[in-house]
């Protein structure tokens, strides 16, 4: 019932942010409301015990801060200099590309599901495969380093930086 009810008033709240501009009762019309409930109660009843169980986690401040604090400080400037690195290969044709193998260590699949989704929004970066018995990850990279390659797949740095530290604290 407990999981029922947190995953009713989430959706309910989705709803409700999604629809802010379009009533006259504290923003909202009355129909609007009741429909949104309605609606939260379907929901939850089809979708509770898978949403709930995983995300209750979600509620914790500390969890969404650091994923704030890592989306800020080390994924936008990653994100940056990679279209620009990116964007001076495309000119110049320099490439060296490759399917290399890295051991992040993370524990839960959605550390994992984090790392990946990360390096795959990355350009010049991609996520192909994962190996679901030892949790390594297959990333294609559009400039494979020699340097790189003798230290993979145990150093992950040259390939995603400091991003599988960042779902550990995230995610696990």
């Amino acid at each position: 019932m407990k999981r029922f009810l947190i995953t009713a008033v989430i959706v309910f709240l989705i709803y409700l942010v999604l629809s802010i501009p379009s009533g006259t009762l504290l923003l909202w019309s009355k129909e609007e409301l009741i429909i949104g409930a309605i609606f939260a109660l379907i929901v939850a009843a089809v979708v509770g015990k898978v949403f709930a169980a995983k995300s209750v986690r979600w509620l914790s401040p500390r969890r969404f801060f650091l994923l704030l604090a890592y989306i800020i400080w080390p994924f936008f400037p990653a994100l940056a200099k990679a279209n620009f690195d990116v964007a001076y290969r495309v000119i110049t044709g320099r490439i060296n590309p490759g399917i290399v193998k890295i051991s992040p260590k993370l524990k839960t699949d959605a550390g994992l599901t984090m790392l990946a989704n990360s390096i795959t929004l990355t350009p010049g970066t991609l996520s192909v495969d994962v190996n679901e018995e030892t949790n390594d990850l297959y990333v294609h990279w559009i400039q494979v380093k020699k340097e790189a390659l003798a230290k993979m797949p145990r150093d992950y740095k040259y390939v995603c930086g400091t991003f599988p530290d960042w779902a550990r604290r995230v995610m696990e």
